[in-house]
């Protein structure tokens, strides 16, 4: 490409767990794949694929008896705990209109249509990955939302479950399947390396816990939910960063991608796609159409024809200067902030 020249169209052409994309913006799991119109105002504005809102396992607990068993023994140990849970019947979608709403999304859609399971226990999760894969939806994202209370469990013992679950998945489906991740591991390098090899396809940067609130006035704990802003960006950018071409995985980065020089960052860092949720909630599914405008805009004016040619550009690996990842970095921030003192 030469400088100034007009009417380039920069190719944002990407692949994500093995499945072709027109582009890297992937709309993420949440209240707006929850209904067909919104998922077909998505497609329309863009989006590269679509991660439907997660079948959560509390849905599906009349299919596994297990569940049961850990409900009882939270129940048990804190009395408030089974209170955290609504009813079944309240949840927007049962387990067979998932199924169908995959169907009907399939139909409906020419992206690739990604299907989400939400859990923290083995039981259940295999036969429900089955029958997503039946369902005919070309990729399932395995959110484990794990909250680990008890001291006797060990870090260990949780990453072991993480990739027991993966391998139990992956026997019974031949779709690929990524694991959306905390960024709460002491060795998340090695925890990769180990789902990788499990075989995960991809990796999901990170699950965004809800956090819950105080309040003190009422003596209540209230679940809340804050949209993100562009600074969430920062920490799965430096992971995946990190993890960029050390893995035969692709890597999704989600939370904090609002504009378009923020999913630039994104394939800079070395994942394969951005998964947006609040500011799609938050502006409406058109605003997927601004986010590439702005992605197709920078690359042409810092001269880049394709989002293959940017990838990883500024991982660890291929950086400048790589400790700005590590632990180096944290000393030259100090020393930056203390000059600004002086």
């Amino acid at each position: 490409m030469s400088e100034g020249e007009e009417g380039f169209v920069p190719d944002l052409s990407t692949h994500y767990l093995g499945l072709s994309l027109r582009n890297p913006l992937v709309a993420a799991a949440g209240a707006l794949s929850k209904k067909l119109d919104s998922l077909r105002k998505l497609e329309d504005a863009g989006v590269g694929a679509v991660v439907l809102h997660s079948l959560f396992e509390e849905q599906i607990a009349h299919e596994s008896q297990e569940l049961d068993y850990y409900l009882t023994r939270l129940t048990n140990a804190t009395p408030e705990a089974a209170t955290w849970f609504p009813d079944v019947g309240n949840y927007n979608m049962e387990p067979d209109q998932y199924l169908e709403h995959i169907r009907s999304a399939k139909e409906a859609l020419s992206v690739p249509v990604i299907a989400s399971l939400n859990g923290f226990t083995l039981g259940g999760w295999s036969k429900w990955a089955s029958r997503i894969e039946e369902a005919g939806a070309d990729a399932l994202e395995l959110n484990v939302y794990q909250v680990q209370t008890n001291p006797d469990v060990t870090s260990a013992q949780v990453e072991d479950d993480f990739v027991a679950l993966v391998h139990e998945v992956r026997k019974q489906v031949k779709i690929p399947v990524a694991v959306k991740l905390s960024p709460f591991f002491a060795g998340l390098p090695n925890l990769a390396r180990r789902l990788a090899q499990a075989g995960s396809n991809g990796l999901v940067l990170f699950n965004r816990f809800l956090q819950p609130d105080i309040d003190p006035e009422n003596l209540d704990v209230s679940p809340t939910i804050q949209l993100s802003t562009s600074g969430d960006l920062r920490l799965p950018l430096r992971w995946a960063a990190i993890l960029h071409d050390t893995l035969p995985v692709d890597l999704a980065v989600t939370s904090g991608i609002h504009t378009g020089r923020d999913l630039v960052k994104v394939v800079m860092s070395g994942a394969a796609v951005g998964q947006v949720a609040s500011e799609l909630i938050a502006k409406g599914p058109q605003r997927a159409a601004g986010i590439l405008t702005e992605l197709a805009d920078w690359m042409r004016d810092y001269e880049y024809t394709s989002v293959a040619q940017m990838r990883g550009a500024l991982s660890h690996k291929n950086a400048a200067d790589p400790t700005a990842y590590e632990r180096a970095n944290y000393m030259k921030a100090l020393q930056s902030f203390d000059d600004k003192l002086v």
